[in-house]
């Protein structure tokens, strides 16, 4: 596709920006999280308008670029002219995130197999492996109530996610927050994992759960296992990944 660089139009700050989320989106896809169309990742633009970068919708996730997405306000309405459509249904539960968490830079937010799977039972996230005490350190739940398209739900779902960085929605997929898109992304890294482990382990035998005291203080654990870097620790080895591959993303 032929898109026209917005680098010379928007500030230098807003361009990096663009730059990791469509990393993001591609790392989405490059581990096999996306659901063709139909999952979206917000990021906050810096400043007091309450701008927001979005995917254009209808392209796959490996064909975004800093370029295409699409910079839109808090009601998904587009702040820059832009050839691609938009999903303001998409957008109803990153808006309300937005709106109420400040300390939130992005929103992830998946239909994957395995999250999917995880949602739908009625033990939620289970304590048996490493990755998913991280997970219920910071672990919310979100009741069904159907394809999220109604604005009476956002104040409940907000509720619901409150000051936690995961959160399950029930029979629908998983979502995290971060102060921004390196954090977001590493957090459903192991969000993810930690569903696939749980899918895996029950097929098995008997299960072990991990002992309850171990779950205390993991904040602290998981500033020392990143080397007090959080999500700096692996995001630039991931765009170094991205750039071996298929360095576009960055148009």
């Amino acid at each position: 596709m032929n898109i026209a660089s917005m680098k010379q139009v928007v500030s230098e700050q807003e361009w990096e920006l663009r730059v990791q989320l469509a990393a993001c989106y591609r790392l989405v896809a490059m581990h096999g999280w996306s659901d063709l169309v139909f999952t979206h990742i917000s990021a906050r633009v810096p400043g007091p308008d309450h701008h927001f970068l979005i995917n254009p919708y209808g392209l796959m996730f490996d064909e975004i670029t800093a370029s295409s997405l699409v910079k839109v306000d808090q009601h998904c309405n587009k702040v820059i002219d832009s050839p691609f459509p938009v999903n303001p249904a998409g957008f109803t539960i990153h808006s309300c995130i937005h709106e109420a968490r400040p300390d939130v830079g992005c929103v992830l937010h998946t239909h994957t197999r395995a999250g999917v799977a995880v949602s739908a039972q009625k033990c939620g996230v289970l304590p048996i492996s490493q990755q998913s005490t991280f997970v219920l350190s910071s672990l919310a739940y979100h009741a069904y109530e159907g394809v999220a398209l109604r604005d009476d739900e956002k104040p409940r779902l907000v509720a619901s996610l409150g000051d936690r960085n995961f959160l399950m929605l029930r029979n629908h997929g998983l979502l995290t927050v971060g102060k921004g898109i390196p954090e977001a992304f590493l957090s459903m890294y192991t969000f993810e994992n930690t569903c696939r482990i749980q899918i895996d382990a029950q097929a098995g035998g008997e299960l072990l759960q991990v002992d309850p005291r171990i779950l205390e203080g993991l904040p602290q654990v998981m500033k020392t296992v990143t080397a007090g870097q959080g999500a700096g620790i692996a995001w630039p080895a991931l765009l170094r990944k991205l750039d071996r591959a298929d360095p576009s993303y960055r148009n």
